[in-house]
């Protein structure tokens, strides 16, 4: 398969470089890491093994051309750049996977193309991009992939059996907007409190961002399960999640919580993506993960005061950085 990955950071890189070791036609479009993966390719430091890669290295879309399968890994934030980089990758039988997380890319790409080459990719893994090219792999690794267009689940196990073949855990899902949902159980929590974390709880939870400096860091996972009322505060989230999304019409069972707890604490001290962002001073993935989400909860009814808090507190901090 000729398969391009657009977004070369950790997700990108780390399952670009599985699907090259299995003997793909892989390339990868890169800015900043683009003159050390030509030289150098890639490298996943992982407890089940340390490996090394030299995909294909291209910086326009244009010198890569149309391929079978496009991955997106690109932040949600960059979408803005997909109209520009995605007409020279896609043909008419090209499948578009996106590996981003939240929700609303399933629907932007679909505008973009034809639906029914569009395909969702939930990641449930822990990475970090360490330096160029370089991508530590921590824990855990499966992939829950559907179709976006109704009667193209075939398809979808087509991309599920070349995942799996190249040593991915990967399952089909038939219901991609659900699945969305129950990776928002995760993500809301430990992304969002993560980076609110650095107000202090009681600031957090009278929704107040100081002016001054003076604030503590982001809150890794181990800290957030730890804590006593941050753990209470991943609880609520949790439940305010599973609760939308039962009122949008997808029956996420509450014991998807209890789950995510239980896999979280394997993780250890992990950072999530969006504390790597504020710390970093990139901006921070607010529409696709917390204000969408809200958007939709809000549309069916459902109340949802801990994550509106939690929105009300990253949109300040947000704001903060823009106009400090």
């Amino acid at each position: 398969m000729k398969i391009a990955v657009v977004g070369c950071g950790a997700v990108g890189s780390f399952y670009g470089a599985k699907l090259c070791r299995a003997g793909h036609e892989v390339h990868f479009l890169l800015r900043t890491d683009f003159a050390a993966v030509r030289a150098a390719g890639v490298c996943i430091e992982s407890p089940e093994g340390n490996f090394r890669v030299k995909p294909r290295a291209a910086n326009r879309p244009e010198d890569i051309g149309a391929a079978d399968v496009v991955l997106i890994a690109l932040k949600t934030t960059a979408n803005r750049e997909l109209p520009r980089l995605l007409p020279a990758l896609v043909g008419a039988h090209t499948r578009v996977v996106t590996l981003q997380n939240g929700l609303g890319s399933d629907e932007l790409l679909s505008r973009m193309i034809l639906p029914e080459q569009v395909f969702g990719g939930l990641c449930f893994v822990c990475l970090n991009r360490v330096a160029p090219g370089v991508i530590r792999h921590l824990a855990h690794g499966r992939v829950v992939l559907g179709a976006f267009a109704p009667g193209r689940d075939a398809a979808a196990s087509d991309l599920v059996g070349i995942f799996s073949d190249a040593g991915i855990p990967c399952e089909l899902t038939t219901r991609l907007a659900q699945a969305r949902w129950e990776k928002l159980i995760w993500n809301i929590p430990f992304n969002g409190l993560g980076v609110a974390g650095v107000v202090g709880y009681d600031n957090f939870f009278s929704g107040t961002v100081p002016d001054d400096r003076g604030r503590s860091r982001c809150l890794p996972t181990d800290e957030l399960l730890t804590d006593p009322r941050w753990f209470a505060a991943v609880r609520a989230l949790m439940a305010e999640v599973i609760g939308a999304a039962n009122a949008l019409g997808f029956p996420v069972p509450e014991e998807r919580a209890e789950e995510n707890i239980h896999r979280t604490r394997i993780m250890g001290s992990y950072r999530a993506s969006t504390l790597l962002d504020f710390d970093a001073g990139r901006p921070l993935e607010l529409e696709s993960i917390f204000l969408e989400p809200q958007r939709r909860a809000r549309a069916a009814g459902f109340p949802t005061p801990w994550l509106d808090r939690l929105c009300a507190v990253l949109s300040r901090l947000a704001e903060a950085r823009i106009n400090p």
